[in-house]
């Protein structure tokens, strides 16, 4: 059960991050935070189906926005937003690793 709050919440707070950058006048946060954030609930959903394949995907997802944020905190050398996420998806990404590697 805490799988899915945790999941839930990363995707709620990539949808939120995208909605607070389109406050700031990105366009490109808001498409990119609800890209995320809708494919970490597809995630979500693939855990219900086959708990091994979601764990993989969100494992995927997660490493791949620590790049780009990792990226963007190199990029800009300021800690908000991009260190900020980079931290978050880090600890998302080992999170749904450690889940893979236990099943």
């Amino acid at each position: 059960m805490n799988d899915k709050w945790i999941i839930a919440g990363y995707g709620l707070f990539l949808f939120l991050g995208g909605f607070f950058g389109w406050k700031a006048g990105s366009k490109v946060s808001l498409i990119m935070g609800a890209v995320s954030g809708l494919l970490v609930f597809v995630g979500l959903y693939l855990t219900t189906i086959n708990p091994r394949l979601g764990f993989i995907v969100l494992t995927g997802i997660g490493g791949s926005l620590s790049l780009v944020f990792l990226k963007r905190l190199i990029d800009t050398a300021k800690f908000m937003p991009g260190g900020m996420l980079l931290i978050i998806s880090a600890a998302f990404f080992v999170y749904c690793l450690m889940r893979v590697l236990k099943q």
